[in-house]
């Protein structure tokens, strides 16, 4: 009678530890979603564009306040794997004469990191013709 409460007990740890191991087990998929902002984009906003230069640089906006038009929100959710999302919020206000008046990002984004992405370089500067008859040569 021992050893079975024993076991049951042990069974149902090790079912409910699974469970959980399970899901760190499967891979997820990075989800960006919203208006994807580029530091380098923001930081070429400035007081006094148009609409159309601000919508030209950084897309249409997710949101306009619907109680006036002379608020646009830029919203960009990421969540990477099993992170918690990441959410920025970029706010521009235009003026009456239609033009930013000023803009707020919540928080600062992500600098990107293209430094790990190298363009693919052929060995000896050969043209990718030259490459090929290499490759295919049986000589």
């Amino acid at each position: 009678m021992r050893l079975k409460s024993v076991l049951a007990i042990l069974l149902i740890s090790i079912s409910a530890t699974s469970c959980s191991l399970y899901n760190k087990l499967v891979y997820r998929i990075d989800v960006p979603q919203g208006n994807y902002l580029q530091a380098e984009q923001v930081a070429q906003l400035q007081n006094g564009m148009t609409p159309e230069q601000v919508q030209y640089l950084l897309g249409t906006p997710m949101l306009t306040d619907p109680y006036s038009s002379y608020t646009w929100y830029y919203v960009y959710l990421q969540q990477k794997g099993y992170e918690d999302p990441e959410q920025y919020t970029l706010t521009v206000n235009f003026n009456q004469k239609g033009t930013v008046s000023d803009f707020n990002l919540d928080r600062p984004l992500p600098q990107q990191q293209d430094a790990d992405i190298k363009p693919l370089e052929l060995e000896n500067n050969k043209s990718w013709w030259q490459s090929m008859k290499d490759f295919f040569s049986f000589s």
